[in-house]
This record gives C-alpha cells, structure tokens and sequence, in this order.
C-alpha cells in the first residue's frame, strides 16, 4: 500500500495540554478553550520551541513543549499559510 503524502507540523504546548494528548494515546490534540478558539500549528520546529519556551513557561505549569505531527497534503492544501513577523524588544 502507498502511503500519502504527508507534511509535518509542530504546535507548541505547555504541561497540562501536553498530558491530555497523552491521554488520548497521542492520537487527538484537546479542544481549544473558550478564550482560544482557534488551533494554529507552525510549520518551522524553531519557531514551535520559541513560542514554547516564550509563552508556554509563563503560565500554569511553567513548561513548554513542541509536538510533532504529520497531517496529509491533501488535507492542508487548502489551507493559506501566513507568516507574522513581530520585532524582538
């Protein structure tokens, strides 16, 4: 069987999400709280451990960490990627 073509993700969590993945046997991400509706992913590892480290230790456990997922082509193709670019102080 031929696999399809996938594309790697990373999204950044912090302890206590990371453990509800865990829960579900590593096979479903949580559903997003009410104050962030929206599930965002990057696709450069190294900006996944700069959020992680720079937001994901600030709060609640005070851990960051950076999941890797594949998710297939077909289904991410239609989807815009968007870059932000925020001046470092």
């Amino acid at each position: 069987m031929v696999s399809a073509a996938t594309v790697t993700l990373f999204r950044p969590v912090g302890l206590e999400e990371l453990e509800l993945i865990k829960a579900s046997g590593w096979k479903e991400f949580p559903p997003r709280l009410p104050d962030q509706p929206i599930f965002y992913p990057v696709t450069n590892e190294g900006y996944a451990a700069q959020i992680a480290r720079d937001w994901n230790t600030k709060t609640g456990s005070r851990h960051g960490y950076v999941t890797r997922f594949e998710v297939r082509a077909e289904y991410v193709s239609p989807f815009r990627t968007q870059s932000r670019w925020r001046a470092r102080t």
